[in-house]
């Protein structure tokens, strides 16, 4: 997925596409290395400027096309997938910069200058030592900057100085002054220029520009140099794709090949959260300026410093062919490298975005204006009563609040909003827009906990789907309340995630269904009132085909649980044998054969994104070491930030696919690339929380938060479908890799 969501915005990034193609075609850029190291400018950079690109974000009054710092983080996305050469980033970024400046003439008249195609570079605080001294005539600059990409290139550049009073200036350098020189250096990047800016009592010959935050510079920078490493990115994914689909050894299509498979999955993981985390970080310059830190920080760590890493892992898919001079790949790589070193050392980055999440979490909210404001207000007034009421009975299997039931459960269940997204009268009816205004009345009232369904959030689909009224009449109002409990009867010893390998039998019989097989891995049978079983119904069909959705009560006769006692010391799985069970016709949904599309249709049932993706803070006893003094701190931080920077790219991820909802865009692949991601983002947490905590985890202490949740981590991971066939479902249904 790009980073535009807009259709507006996806047609400027196709543009800048064919512009590429049209005027920049690799093959073309490799006869010009020396002259782009040199700073000489491409010789198609006049059109490139006569179509907006470079100037897509500055205001059209100044010769600007008036969009916004998306729409240029939309261009670089695509300058980075085209492998598009020269300064385009340096010359984008210097006007974001300035675009920072009270709108003084000088300020103004640069931005009508880099409007009208002039080149440009910035040097920002960290990125150089200039000290501006005051003489009679104004003010002299010395220093030199550290390596700044463009500078050869550029015919004005943005420079941040130290005054006498340790003040920041920023102030406009023409690099053909005697005093200003640039030395080129060479450059890890091919097809941009690197150089070093020196000023020997350079003399400005326009006012220093004012009201730059030094901060939001550094963070619009990140920003578009993380636009950039996704374009990178996304052309990783499709190179490595292409190349799977063709490629043959051992007689076999190599995309058959379930380790690719799984090694392209999660480079589409990987590029997705980039593009996530950079879309982030680029719509955050508009917000509070601790959370454009956040924003930015996030995108350093998850898409501009791995970026060199995962050109690596797109190479080794190629094989040596992705290694040679001639393949492209190298360039890219390049240029990935390049980019990662420009922001400095990522370590700083994400102990710098660990000291902010200490105290603090990333706002992912949408703004809504005040849309459907009667729904909105007609929601405050039912949960504003639900607060005033109490739950009197706790979950059988335990203390979970959102699983408790009485009277404040009751009044939530009847109004609808226990599952919004379904048709009254057992929901509202909502779609993207009023299940986000539901999202955000609860998370007004933190002392409302909302209720959920549990296991049955999975079922209630099928029964919707496929059960007549009078049964939905039965089921769905009980378990919405909290009078019934659901287990979910699928996986079997000999299937496992396997489902149309059922060997559980279901045999017709007078009036209904008798019911033999052994089922395992089942959550809180022992508690359940009724389970939704799977069971062959037609031995004879094909494996798909020939299955039964059943509702079974679970007191029936010839029912046996016994639960499965797990390394916690709890049982919460059981196995189950059922015995000449059986059920009535009734409690059949669907035909007898339609049990597998059931299933599979309860399980992609179609909500907002925002609120179903990293729901729980797994990093408490992390942040807890974090905030501790000590000779462990520096790392406590530094593996909190690179943690908080992937599980916010994850929520941007869902935030990303909300607003396509929103927008009447049909579902993307976020909710199976955000299980995986989850997956991930569970097992590093984990790890690096045992990896700090020492000797604490030699003690099963569930206030420290570390041994008890770890413990628990097994039935998370395996839950709803193991990684390894997440991983299958991206290769194939959506990379479209060959399955044999």
């Amino acid at each position: 997925m790009t980073l535009g969501l807009s259709p507006e915005q996806q047609a400027l990034s196709d543009a800048v596409v064919q512009f590429a193609n049209r005027h920049a075609p690799i093959a073309q850029t490799r006869d010009n290395f020396d002259a782009l190291a040199s700073g000489a400018l491409p010789a198609w950079w006049d059109d490139l400027a006569a179509n907006g690109f470079h100037a897509v974000h500055l205001p059209e009054r100044l010769g600007g096309q008036g969009g916004r710092l998306i729409d240029a983080a939309c261009v670089l996305e695509s300058a980075g997938k085209t492998l598009l050469p020269g300064p385009l980033l340096p010359t984008v970024a210097a006007g974001a910069v300035a675009l920072l400046a009270d709108p003084t003439p000088a300020a103004e008249a640069l931005l009508r200058e880099l409007a009208s195609g002039v080149s440009a570079a910035v040097v920002l605080p960290d990125g150089g030592d200039f000290h501006a001294r005051a003489d009679g005539q104004g003010s002299l600059l010395s220093g030199e900057s550290d390596v700044t990409a463009g500078v050869c290139s550029a015919r004005v550049i943005l420079v941040a100085a130290r005054t006498e009073d340790g003040d920041l200036t920023w102030v406009l350098v023409d690099t053909e002054k005697p005093t200003a020189t640039v030395e080129s250096v060479t450059g890890t990047d091919l097809v941009a220029d690197a150089g070093i800016l020196r000023l020997n009592d350079y003399r400005p010959e326009s006012p220093a520009l004012t009201g730059i935050d030094a901060d939001r510079a550094q963070c619009i920078a990140v920003g578009l140099a993380a636009s950039m490493t996704a374009g990178i990115a996304q052309w990783c994914v499709e190179a490595v794709t292409a190349h799977l689909r063709t490629r043959e050894q051992f007689g076999k299509v190599i995309g058959t090949f379930q380790a690719l498979q799984h090694s392209a999955a999660m480079l589409l993981i990987n590029s997705e959260l980039a593009t996530a985390a950079a879309w982030d970080a680029v719509r955050a310059a508009d917000e509070p300026p601790d959370q454009h830190r956040l924003a930015a920080a996030g995108a350093a760590v998850i898409a501009v410093s791995p970026a060199p890493d995962l050109v690596l892992d797109a190479l080794t898919m190629l094989g040596a062919i992705g290694f040679t001079w001639e393949h492209d790949m190298h360039l890219y790589w390049r240029r990935a490298i390049s980019l990662a070193g420009s922001i400095g050392p990522a370590n700083r980055w994400a102990r710098r975005l660990g000291e902010l999440t200490r105290t603090q979490q990333r706002d992912m909210s949408v703004n809504l204006g005040d849309a459907e404001s009667e729904f909105r207000s007609w929601v405050a007034e039912t949960l504003d009563a639900a607060m005033q009421l109490r739950n009197d009975t706790p979950a059988p299997h335990g203390d979970y609040p959102d699983q408790a039931s009485g009277p404040q459960r009751t009044l939530i269940a009847d109004a609808g909003l226990m599952a919004p997204h379904w048709p009254a009268p057992w929901g509202v009816d909502a779609g993207p827009l009023k299940q986000l205004i539901i999202d955000e009345e609860f998370a007004k009232r933190p002392g409302l906990v909302r209720p959920s369904l549990n296991i049955a959030e999975w079922i209630l689909p099928s029964v919707l789907a496929a059960a007549p009224k009078e049964l939905q009449e039965r089921l769905i109002p009980p378990t919405q309340r909290g009078d019934i409990h659901w287990c979910q009867l699928f996986s079997e010893p000999g299937a496992g995630s396997d489902l149309a390998s059922l060997a559980t039998r279901a045999t017709k019989v007078d009036g209904g269904w008798r019911i033999n097989g052994h089922k395992i891995w089942t959550s809180l049978a022992q508690y359940a009132d009724l389970g939704a079983l799977l069971a062959r119904t037609d031995p004879e069909a094909s494996k798909h085909r020939g299955i039964g959705y059943f509702i079974i009560d679970m007191k029936s006769p010839g029912i046996e649980v016994q639960p499965i006692k797990t390394a916690t010391g709890q049982a919460h799985f059981n196995e189950v044998f059922l015995n000449d069970v059986f059920v009535p016709d009734e409690m059949l949904l669907g035909g007898p054969t339609d049990g597998w599309n059931l299933a599979i249709a309860t399980m992609a049932e179609e909500r907002s994104a925002i609120s179903g993706y990293v729901k729980f803070d797994r990093a408490v006893a992390l942040r807890r070491l974090a905030a501790q003094p000590g000779p462990d701190r520096d790392d406590a931080l530094r593996e909190l930030g690179e943690l908080d920077a992937y599980a916010n790219a994850i929520r941007a991820l869902g935030v990303r696919e909300t607003i396509r909802l929103l927008d009447g865009q049909a579902s993307g692949p976020a909710s199976s690339i955000a299980k995986v991601a989850m997956n991930v983002l569970l097992r590093r947490t984990f790890q690096a929380t045992l990896q700090l905590t020492g000797r604490v985890a030699m003690v099963d202490d569930a206030d420290a938060a570390v041994v008890e949740p770890y413990l628990h981590l097994p039935a998370e991971l395996i839950g709803g479908g193991t990684r390894e066939i997440q991983l299958n479902i991206i290769a194939q249904m959506i990379l479209g890799l060959p399955r044999k």
